[in-house]
């Protein structure tokens, strides 16, 4: 098991910026970006296969890039214009997300 571990999660205004990163202690080649806003399912945002094969959710499309360091094992999602509909903890797993994997998750709150 290759432990996930969240960070960069905050509070910032709508049309602000994060960026969150997800360190592993290994590399692992499929890794994807998920959140869960309250009372809601926990959906996948954006995935990243090998060194630059992505794909986003509709509603982050445009607005979120997911990237990666090998050199680090850690992958990134940076976040723009960021609305409260985005609001929700946000977690890193394997893509598929794999249950051993869950972490935490890291907190992002959008609000004026």
């Amino acid at each position: 098991q290759v432990p996930l571990v969240e960070s960069g999660g905050g509070l910032v205004q709508p049309g602000g910026s994060l960026r969150l990163s997800c360190a592993a202690s290994g590399s692992i080649f499929g890794m994807g970006w998920y959140r869960q806003a309250p009372g809601k399912a926990r959906e996948l945002v954006a995935w990243i296969r090998g060194p630059d094969f992505t794909n986003y959710s509709d509603s982050v499309k445009g607005r979120f890039t997911i990237s990666r360091s090998y050199g680090k094992n850690t992958v990134y999602l940076q976040m723009n214009s960021l609305k409260p509909e985005d609001t929700a903890v946000y977690y890193c797993n394997k893509h598929p997300p794999d249950a051993l994997y869950w972490g935490q998750g890291t907190q992002v709150t959008v609000s004026s």
